[in-house]
């Protein structure tokens, strides 16, 4: 039976990025309170910030498996799953009271959660029509984007209101219910399972044009996660009685990746070009960086708008764009493109602290302008490569 796309997203939009929403609140609910957890355990900022950190982590290398999986299974069967795991998680997340434990079920949970990533967004590539995949990809952002802003902005307000074990249960709950939701979805369809060998995983990080796509968005999301993820602690320095709502309400800036997002095809179009887009993001997302050399909250918060920006019109034009340029196997491209932007951010909400810790916040922020530098040397090679990769397709009598 043969799915389009609009009939998929007519009636499964809601539940599809339901769960999307709850699987990203799920991943960044312990980032704005991290400091609550120093002050309850008795932690350094630099044990604090694991709990963000040991969620990234397995995300680096799940995806890629997960993509050999999709290639073999359903995704509907992963994804299900994956959901109902991620709750009951959950639900043991809020009631436990050791501090090692409470980083063993995070580090678990971050092995289901790209489960649920690569599932999505697989389902969405495999079902949409060729000429769809890049704007339907931007939804799929656009809940990802709301669901960061939301984890993290709900999780500072409950535990400033009623305590942080509140918002983890609820969580558990809406996940539970999710599962149950998602069992209306349809089986894949039109497309053509295979077992692909683990060569073809290391051939397609050898295309020069996936593999500068790879490492810029390595680079990008290693300054983001480093940024937000000592952003909460920058905050509590200058003002101690900074509270969890507060700072959650400095990641507001985050909804203008919503917007990004919902028209990418537009910015596209307005800006000439997909590299002319991904470079001026960059440029904005540098300025965002030094923005936050003004250490006032009022400054932090208004120039938290700039840094989201810049950083999204990169992400959500080069998500969409590895699926225009895989022409096969795009479970895989797509989990090789989540590893290498998760591994980004594993590095960048930890290596970066060691920075902050001796030597401050502005030497902290030079740092991540040096990654950004790096990135946008990445997508001046990217250019290059499919520059070359369209010759040589012109050349042999191919079009792409």
């Amino acid at each position: 039976m043969q799915i389009t796309g609009e009939r998929f997203f007519s009636s499964n939009l809601t539940k599809i990025y339901f769960c999307t929403v709850l699987a990203f609140c799920s991943l960044y609910a312990a980032q704005p309170i991290q400091p609550v957890f120093q002050q309850e355990f008795h932690l350094s900022s630099l044990q604090a910030i694991l709990f963000t950190t040991l969620m990234m982590l397995p995300l680096g290398f799940a995806p890629m498996f997960y993509g050999f999986m999709l290639e073999a299974f359903s995704a509907r069967l992963i994804l299900r799953s994956a959901v109902l795991i991620l709750g009951l998680l959950e639900l043991v997340f809020c009631i436990t009271n050791n501090y090692v434990l409470l980083l063993i079920i995070r580090g678990l949970q971050g092995m289901v959660i790209p489960a649920i990533f690569t599932s999505l967004i697989s389902y969405i590539s495999f079902t949409a029509k060729p000429s769809e995949v890049q704007s339907a990809v931007a939804r799929y952002i656009a809940a990802t984007i709301l669901g960061g802003f939301l984890g993290r902005f709900l999780s500072g307000l409950f535990t400033e209101l009623i305590g942080w074990r509140f918002f983890f249960f609820l969580l558990g709950v809406l996940l539970i219910l999710g599962f149950f939701q998602l069992r209306s979805l349809e089986r894949d369809a039109n497309v053509q399972y295979s077992r692909p060998r683990p060569g073809e995983v290391f051939a397609l990080i050898r295309q020069g044009h996936l593999l500068w796509i790879y490492l810029a968005i390595f680079a990008v999301f290693f300054v983001f996660a480093g940024l937000l993820n000592f952003l909460p602690f920058e905050l509590k320095r200058i003002n101690p009685g900074f509270g969890e709502t507060g700072i959650g309400i400095m990641y507001s800036g985050y909804i203008m990746g919503i917007l990004v997002s919902l028209n990418i095809r537009r910015l596209i179009t307005w800006f000439g070009s997909e590299f002319a887009m991904a470079a001026t993001g960059l440029c904005i997302y540098a300025l965002g960086v030094a923005g936050f050399m003004v250490q006032h909250h009022m400054a932090m918060f208004a120039n938290m708008f700039v840094f989201c920006t810049g950083m999204f019109m990169v992400h959500a034009l080069l998500s969409g764009y590895i699926n225009t340029l895989a022409s096969q196997n795009k479970a895989i491209a797509n989990g090789v493109y989540i590893s290498f932007y998760y591994l980004g951010g594993t590095m960048g909400s930890f290596a970066p602290g060691i920075i902050y810790e001796h030597f401050g916040w502005r030497v902290f922020l030079i740092a991540l302008l040096g990654m950004v530098a790096a990135a946008m040397f990445c997508l001046v090679r990217l250019r290059s490569a499919v520059k070359q990769k369209l010759a040589v397709g012109a050349g042999e009598g191919h079009t792409y």
